[in-house]
């Protein structure tokens, strides 16, 4: 899956010279956190998100005054307390990708660039999306956590049982379990009842850790 599957296409930004308090209204009205800055050509220069601009807003216990402090954030710019050396990705990263810069660099979001134009922004939500649709959580089904070997042809079994028994794999993921010694299989099957899929898979895996029905 890549990142032109998930991104937000022509996403919202604003310019430099806006104020903290208008950058922080269109936040709140658009219902987004982030927004990518463009010169007045169009070309990123920068990002800003909504702790930036909290960030850069006085204190509550603060002494000014309600009047002092809505006039010192009208006077405050966004390339004040923008992100200038943005990180971005491009169309065709893969989405685990984007994941990862995301999770490595402590950020929420990237722009997304053809070249030199930005062409959309993929965020946290939108990885989030994808994880359920790759688990299968929208669609009921039989939820099996199984420890398994690395032996070859071990996932091949468990399709092929799962396949022979009638049913159908939603999702199927794999990782190393808490110990990184064994691997870990995660899938939801559809059209098998509980018991008898437990029943098929079990001569398959080394042990079935969790099993349940949503």
């Amino acid at each position: 899956m890549l990142v032109r599957e998930r991104m937000s296409r022509e996403p919202v930004t604003i310019t430099s010279d806006v104020s903290v308090t208008d950058a922080l209204r269109l936040m709140h009205e658009r219902k987004i956190r982030r927004l990518p800055v463009l010169d007045s050509h169009g070309k990123l220069v920068g990002i800003v998100s909504d702790q930036d601009l909290l960030y850069a807003s006085p204190s509550p216990v603060s002494s000014l005054s309600v009047w002092e402090m809505h006039y010192l954030l009208a006077r405050l710019k966004v390339e004040e307390v923008m992100t200038r050396k943005v990180i971005t990705v491009t169309e065709d990263t893969p989405l685990e990708e984007a994941a990862r810069i995301m999770a490595d660099n402590k950020i929420g979001g990237l722009p997304v660039m053809r070249e030199d134009k930005l062409v959309g922004i993929v965020t946290e939500t939108d990885l989030f999306k994808a994880f359920l649709e790759l688990l299968g959580a929208r669609q009921p089904g039989v939820r099996v956590t199984a420890l398994i070997s690395d032996a070859k042809g071990t996932l091949a079994n468990i399709t092929n049982a799962i396949f022979g028994a009638g049913g159908n794999i939603l999702a199927f993921s794999q990782s190393m379990d808490a110990t990184g010694t064994r691997w870990q299989v995660t899938f939801k099957v559809q059209d098998v009842p509980r018991d008898q899929l437990v029943e098929v898979i079990r001569p398959v895996v080394e042990n079935i850790l969790d099993v349940r029905e949503f």
